[in-house]
């Protein structure tokens, strides 16, 4: 599996003119090595965008993506992680996206494809990151 982050989804859905010819290529290659997901936490920013679930769902469907539950022990290291954020002066008051997707990439050995690599990297190194 591979884990997707909502900026690929984004910049597809958007037609992003810097990004969408990228992520689209980078989806494509993804899914052809096996199954791409996104997670909740992927489906609850995205549904930012929509007016209603089924047109996300539709969305979703057209780009083959998956749903991969988070595991619990993920959650724990995305608080974790939100812990040691704060403690670094990191202003923030709730536990961000990066640190669900990052912690269930890590947990579950998934790669996760993405733009937003930089909290990625810093709070999971071990996360394989499909990145530019």
């Amino acid at each position: 599996m591979i884990l997707v982050d909502t900026n690929i989804v984004l910049d597809i859905a958007t037609r992003d003119p810097i990004w969408s010819e990228w992520s689209l290529g980078q989806l494509e290659t993804a899914a052809a090595s096996g199954v791409i997901a996104i997670n909740d936490v992927v489906y609850a920013e995205l549904a930012a965008c929509y007016q209603h679930p089924d047109s996300l769902d539709h969305a979703i469907a057209t780009l083959n993506l998956a749903h991969a539950p988070i595991p619990k022990f993920a959650l724990f290291l995305a608080g974790q992680a939100f812990r040691k954020y704060r403690r670094q002066q990191g202003t923030k008051l709730n536990v961000l996206p990066d640190f669900f997707i990052g912690a269930h990439a890590m947990v579950t050995g998934a790669p996760l494809l993405t733009r937003d690599a930089r909290r990625i990297r810093a709070c999971f190194p071990s996360v394989i990151l499909l990145s530019p």
